[in-house]
């Protein structure tokens, strides 16, 4: 059951794209980039006598909370048009199901007056963790790129995608979709839509996919629970991981050069060189599992199967690669490792709250974890195609189901 009070809805999962709208997106938004900053002022002074109401009767404004709503879900709008994520030019008004990218948003509910006192401190985790999703600054604003954010990347790559198919690549619009739906959550959080905490959770947003078949997947068997010791001193156990992961890497360089040449002349990946490059990848992810708290125990130092709570399913050599592709494979792979170093700061910032949360609670949150895992399971696809060890492209979006063997997920951030 979802019970987050915030929630994103894909009406039309259509990827066509119209490529002379695509070409001039960012100026056909101009109008509502204003219109959002405009509404974005007044929803501050809003919001704060909807703040006012919320300490003094335990519950928000019905109307203020209306138009605070309608502002939210007008920002997802506009955001979805931006970033491509959507195709049709929005309205101005953020009416609900008027757009193929919706926000729905719960009734306002009684609110705890201690928690409201403090919701803007409280809400800064969420909002920081939502711009690094998004990378357009705050929504509101209206402002430009200034970082490169998950969806302000994945828009860039999607541009030249659609002016070329005339349609947008499926993991790049749900890679934004799981954005946009994280930032609603966070404002709506902040702007007292809702008492509930933003759930960075990628498995439970509507665009995380449930039937792609990949050759590289991450299974999750991971508790949640951390031991407060190791957590303290991650890094620091990590070393010798470090360590080992160079002087591996060594050998790796040379195994590389010589299962590119092997590919391209045989068409194929030779078992040896496949297996070798498959165990550095999937210790390569037992380690950065470890040291971004996405796992609790100490990885083991040769990438076995099955031998961490956070491992990589990596399957057999294809019997052909095409060897056109096999020939131009690092440049192929630029913009595949333009979105992972966007995914990672996501990534990175989630394990600095996970540190802080485990190191209190002994435990971190399912949502927080399975965003690392998230990066992890792209990181390994990413590297992977670049390894030869498959020739599918990364899958960008989030991903659910077995290829990320998540637990069902309880009702927590």
């Amino acid at each position: 059951m979802d019970e987050r009070a915030v929630r994103l809805t894909l009406l039309d999962p259509s990827l066509e794209r119209s490529r002379v709208t695509v070409g001039f997106r960012l100026f056909l938004a101009i109008p509502h980039l204003i219109w959002l900053a405009l509404w974005f002022s007044l929803a501050v002074l809003v919001a704060i006598a909807n703040w006012i109401a919320a300490l003094a009767t335990g519950k928000p404004s019905p109307d203020l909370h209306r138009f605070l709503a309608a502002y939210v879900r007008y920002a997802a709008h506009v955001t979805s048009y931006v970033t491509l994520a959507a195709d049709p030019f929005p309205g101005f008004m953020g009416r609900p199901g008027s757009y193929p990218i919706d926000i729905e948003i719960d009734a306002p509910g009684p609110q705890n007056r201690w928690v409201t006192g403090f919701r803007l401190f409280l809400a800064l985790p969420a909002i920081l963790l939502a711009d690094v999703l998004v990378g357009f600054g705050s929504t509101g604003t209206g402002g430009g790129y200034y970082s490169a954010g998950v969806a302000a990347t994945a828009a860039f790559l999607a541009w030249f995608y659609c002016l070329v198919n005339g349609r947008t690549a499926e993991g790049l619009r749900d890679a934004s979709v799981y954005a946009i739906g994280y930032e609603a959550q966070a404002f709506g959080y902040l702007f007292l839509l809702t008492a509930r905490y933003p759930n960075s959770d990628p498995a439970v947003y509507e665009s995380a996919n449930v039937y792609r078949a990949d050759p590289i997947r991450l299974p999750v068997s991971d508790d949640l629970q951390r031991s407060r010791l190791t957590v303290f001193f991650r890094l620091l156990l990590a070393i010798p991981h470090f360590v080992w992961l160079t002087l591996w890497g060594i050998a790796v360089f040379f195994a590389l050069i010589a299962n590119w040449f092997a590919t391209l002349f045989r068409g194929t990946s030779p078992p040896g060189l496949h297996r070798f490059l498959a165990s550095y990848l999937r210790y390569q992810t037992h380690v950065f599992a470890f040291v971004q708290i996405v796992a609790n125990p100490f990885p083991g130092f040769t990438g076995a199967p099955g031998s961490y709570p956070v491992d990589v399913e990596i399957d057999e050599p294809e019997p052909h690669q095409n060897r056109w592709v096999t020939g131009f494979r690092i440049i192929l792979a630029i913009p595949a490792l333009m979105f992972g170093s966007a995914l990672a700061g996501a990534a990175y910032l989630a394990a600095l709250y996970s540190w802080f949360h485990g190191l209190f609670t002994g435990r971190v949150p399912r949502g927080l974890r399975n965003l690392g895992a998230y990066q992890l399971r792209y990181q390994a696809q990413v590297y992977g195609y670049v390894y030869l060890l498959t020739s599918r492209y990364p899958y960008a979006g989030p991903a659910a189901g077995w290829q990320l063997a998540f637990p069902a997920s309880p009702q927590e951030s």
